[in-house]
């Protein structure tokens, strides 16, 4: 709420220097501010008495804004990659998925493993579960289950994420 949006009764004022001006009726807080050439913003509603600051408000809005972005900057974002296989895969391609998931797993991603049935391999589905055991003991060193294999559909799937 910035100068006649405040409606309080009594607000503590800060002056624009960061200095207490005491407690006092939002009329005299606005002079105060008008005589500055500045807008008189609550900063603090929950506080009692409310608090408030003589300040330039299209400035402290760009600083909020700054503050944010700088926030969102500094925040990660973890993506789910994920390694698909099939029944009956060789070892070879087996462990180029896993090459692949180490790779997505050491940039900090979360990797869903996926075992896909087709056709008559769905009457194999428990034979099957060997894979994605073997799969996550490959990459044991470096990742940890996080969501153990369960069947969805006609497909088995896992979570692995990075050790702490």
């Amino acid at each position: 709420m910035i100068n006649g949006q405040i409606r309080d009764k009594e607000i503590r004022v800060i002056g624009e220097n960061g200095d207490q001006l005491g407690i006092m009726s939002p009329k005299e807080a606005m002079k105060l501010a008008q005589e500055a050439d500045l807008d008189l913003v609550k900063i603090a509603p929950k506080a009692q008495p409310p608090v408030c600051k003589i300040i330039d408000y299209g400035k402290y809005r760009y600083e909020l804004a700054r503050k944010e972005k700088e926030a969102k900057k500094k925040q990660k974002t973890v993506e789910v990659k994920e390694v698909r296989l099939s029944p009956n895969i060789e070892t070879n391609d087996l462990n180029t998925k896993v090459n692949n998931a180490k790779k997505f797993i050491s940039k900090g991603n979360k990797v869903k493993v996926t075992l896909r049935f087709r056709g008559r391999e769905m009457a194999h589905v428990q034979q099957s579960k060997h894979i994605l055991d073997d799969f996550a003991q490959m990459l044991g060193d470096i990742a940890v289950i996080e969501k153990p294999a369960k069947m969805e559909g006609r497909s088995m799937s896992m979570v692995l994420t990075e050790k702490r």
